[in-house]
């Protein structure tokens, strides 16, 4: 037999297709369905005290439950398998993702239909405890201290050294980041990083000519 003959053999033989039996398909979805509902549960527990979608956390669940379908039936001929690739290929995600943690979610929920589908449970079901082990580990880690905002508002220019000055008494991390000046008064915004925030405010409210002062808590990065 020459090797074109081999290749030809061959890619009939994938076109012929393979049986999978009724008893597979439904041990891969069941324990699908298990693992989906596990994830379900972590995302559950790790997000409900800050931004918990219900709606992302159901697709998850589903999501590992369709890819494992899909991978049965890539399985089952070489036709649907090209023609599943063709077929995913056009498909765009354009929900916006809030939380970057909600990505490894979504990947976990794929990667656990895919796994499935192949057959092979053991790794998705220790890569499943890895994960979650590994996510409420790093939840203990702890974090720096988040910067804040000072909105200081003053009726004299000559009010803000002193400002800075109390600034200075009671945390060592501060920086100017901006100031405007009209008609004599003038408005600043320090940068800073405080444990007792009521302290501050009394303290830099207590400065002569000082009208006005809002703290606000910063959206970005935590410094450490």
């Amino acid at each position: 037999m020459t090797f074109k003959d081999m290749i030809k053999k061959s890619v009939l033989e994938g076109f012929s297709g393979n049986n999978i039996s009724i008893a597979q398909i439904v041990t891969v979805l069941a324990v699908t369905t298990l693992l989906a509902c596990y994830i379900f549960l972590i995302y559950y527990i790790s997000t409900k005290k800050t931004f918990y979608n219900k709606s992302f956390n159901i697709s998850l669940a589903l999501i590992a439950v369709i890819t494992a379908s899909i991978i049965l039936a890539m399985q089952s001929n070489l036709v649907i398998s090209l023609g599943m690739v063709g077929a995913l290929s056009i498909i765009r995600f354009r929900t916006a993702v809030k939380d970057p943690k909600d990505l490894v979610f979504l990947f976990w929920a794929i990667s656990t239909g895919i796994i499935c589908g192949a057959g092979m449970f053991e790794i998705a079901v220790i890569a499943g405890l890895i994960l979650t082990i590994g996510l409420f580990a790093l939840e203990l880690t702890p974090i720096g201290m988040a910067s804040m905002l000072l909105v200081v508002n003053a009726a004299s220019l000559s009010c803000e050294e002193e400002v800075l000055q109390t600034i200075g008494r009671v945390t060592k991390h501060y920086s100017v980041k901006s100031r405007n000046t009209s008609g004599g008064k003038t408005d600043f915004i320090v940068e800073l990083k405080v444990k007792d925030q009521s302290a501050l405010i009394k303290a830099v409210s207590e400065v002569k000519d000082v009208t006005g002062v809002s703290l606000i808590s910063r959206d970005g990065e935590v410094n450490f």
